[in-house]
């Protein structure tokens, strides 16, 4: 099991701007600060899109949480 408050800190990190919700596009970025920078925001959507329960193309923390406890 992961530990939350990391998760929380880790989701804060990525969600750039605050609102509660990951998008593809902080996602991308996330993951080209990682060192991924050949993520196109096409497959970032797709990567959320396998992890978005509610198909709103965008990560809620509980859904960030569910994935990370899968």
């Amino acid at each position: 099991m992961a530990d939350i408050e990391a998760a929380r800190k880790d989701f804060q990190r990525i969600d750039t701007d605050g609102d509660g919700f990951i998008t593809a596009a902080e996602f991308k970025t996330a993951l080209a600060q990682g060192g991924d920078w050949n993520v196109t925001e096409s497959v970032a959507e797709a990567i959320i899109k396998t992890r978005d329960i509610n198909g709103d193309k965008m990560l809620s923390f509980d859904e960030f949480w569910a994935y990370l406890n899968k």
